[in-house]
């Protein structure tokens, strides 16, 4: 036992405390030990929040690095800080005994701030700031960084804040916990929080064999599920996943929680296993909260933070956003708005044989005005299989469509019944149709049907690409934009429109939303 164990450490008071407990176990074990403190990144960048510094592993890393340069022998961190994928070479040798695995709120004066609509409450974690929010969404959350000691001075120096919350293994290990605080119970803890963690190079036997009579099992076993849990989500410290698993009575039990950043939205899970049956828990508690909406969480958790490149003039669905490509940062907002109009009742006094409708807010218009007894036409035309699929549901069998209203017009010139149409269009229509028709010597009686408004915004420089879905939205978008962006467009309509505007136009190789994110996607393959 002649080596010298050399224990890499951060500087803060409580990190030389964790190191000073590990160097003790192994002194007492016999070993000569050393402590080598080093400071962290995340000591050293104060000024933003913790997730803000876009990384994980940030008060790991300088450790990581001495251990690779043999500069140390072994670190000690805090577990909940440590990356669930350690550098390559670099292993977890022993876990000590977990400490209090709480969240605690250090406050001033007293607690009655939380039952009133307004306070202020300091953090810098992600995570206790969404599970705050979600119980408490009209407080108000400041930024707090720093070392335990430097966050409760700056709690004091701070008149209008009300409290801030600590881990209570931290504040209570180095004996600085103040009278005015309270365990957060209803608060689910980081993955591993309360734990100390010791990292070896895995080539390193003498060190692996020194640790490994420090390992706590039961801690070691449930920090494993949480940090599983954590890495099966893919979340790190940049996400507000809680995680807290327990041995009691032979059994593991484990909670897990995912929330959105501002606390709105959360997803929580609950499961218990038998000791020695529970290798598959962290991953079913995982699926389980992916299912339920944590993969879209998850999705605008990391995208947050990234600029915007493409735009869509038209809302996405949830489904639909979920289609994009990792590469995609996508944002979305109506460039048009609809008014439906009233149609008067004399227009469908008389039965019509022949209706051309050619938008899905047409069929909104006439459902919305008449019911479909009243609504009986001999022939409707239509244009796009969603326009058909909502006439066909709401009003009656339609006799043809077309992708486009230039091959629905050629089509009725060749084939229609009669010399006359009613259209029922917007206050915007394109010329094709009636123009075509009106040269073939059919007669076109246009009723308008509902009001397209421009209600486009100025996007984000960052843009390179803009999907278009009628010629509206082109319209509506050039107003309030340039043109150097890339155009998808849904189909050769719009295309047509947009080709008057832009140099790059891209159409979609069937008229859906869908198809045109294909498309995008390809782009940023």
């Amino acid at each position: 036992m002649s080596k010298t164990i050399r224990i890499g450490t951060r500087d803060s008071e409580l990190a030389l405390w964790q190191a000073k407990i590990v160097q003790q176990q192994l002194e007492n074990l016999g070993h000569k030990t050393q402590l080598v403190p080093v400071k962290s990144t995340g000591d050293l960048v104060l000024d933003k929040p913790l997730y803000e510094l876009g990384i994980t592993g940030i008060f790991t890393r300088t450790l990581d690095i001495a251990m690779l340069n043999h500069d140390i022998d072994i670190a000690v961190h805090s577990l909940k800080d440590v990356p669930t994928v350690l550098p390559k070479g670099i292993i977890q040798v022993a876990v000590l005994k977990r400490g209090n695995v709480n969240d605690t709120l250090v406050f001033k004066n007293n607690e009655e701030f939380l039952g009133s609509k307004e306070a202020v409450i300091a953090t810098g974690s992600l995570r206790r700031r969404a599970q705050w929010l979600n119980r408490f969404p009209t407080h108000k959350i400041v930024n707090l960084r720093g070392n335990v000691n430097s966050r409760l001075q700056k709690l004091e120096d701070n008149a209008d804040w009300n409290g801030a919350i600590f881990a209570a293994a931290g504040i209570g290990r180095i004996g600085i916990r103040p009278e005015e605080a309270i365990n957060l119970d209803w608060m689910i803890p980081a993955p591993a929080q309360g734990a100390i963690m010791i990292t070896a190079l895995e080539e390193d036997d003498f060190v692996k064999t020194a640790c490994a009579e420090l390992n706590h099992e039961e801690t070691e076993i449930c920090t494993t599920i949480e940090r599983e849990f954590l890495n099966k989500l893919e979340g790190g410290c940049t996400a507000p996943i809680g995680a807290l698993a327990y041995i009691k009575n032979e059994e593991i039990n484990f909670k897990g929680v995912l929330l959105s950043e501002d606390g709105s939205k959360r997803i929580d899970v609950t499961r218990v296993k038998k000791l020695g049956e529970h290798n598959d828990m962290a991953s079913f508690c995982a699926d389980f909260v992916i299912e339920r909406g944590g993969k879209r969480l998850m999705d605008r958790i990391k995208q947050a933070n990234k600029k915007t490149n493409v735009y869509s003039t038209k809302s996405f669905t949830e489904d639909q956003r979920l289609l994009f490509h990792e590469k995609v940062v996508s944002e979305s907002t109506d460039f048009i708005k609809i008014s439906l109009n009233r149609i008067h009742p004399r227009i469908l006094k008389n039965n019509i044989q022949n209706v051309v409708i050619t938008s899905k807010n047409a069929v909104e218009s006439l459902i919305t005005n008449y019911n479909s007894a009243e609504l009986q036409f001999k022939n409707i035309y239509c244009v796009g299989r969603r326009t058909k699929r909502l006439v066909e549901n709401r009003i009656g069998k339609v006799t043809h469509f077309e992708k486009s209203a230039k091959k629905l017009a050629e089509y009725l010139v060749e084939y229609m019944e009669g010399a006359e149409v009613t259209y029922f269009c917007s206050d915007l229509r394109l010329d094709d149709l009636p123009t075509i028709l009106t040269e073939n010597n059919i007669k076109v009686h246009e009723v308008e049907a509902y009001q397209t408004k421009f209600d486009g915004i100025k996007v984000d420089d960052s843009v390179e690409c803009v999907m278009f879905y009628s010629p509206s939205t082109v319209q509506s978008f050039v107003q309030k934009n340039d043109a150097d962006v890339i155009a998808f467009c849904i189909g050769d309509t719009t295309a047509k429109e947009a080709k008057k505007h832009f140099k790059d136009v891209r159409v979609a190789k069937i008229p859906t939303v869908e198809s045109v994110i294909e498309l995008v996607n390809e782009h940023y393959v």
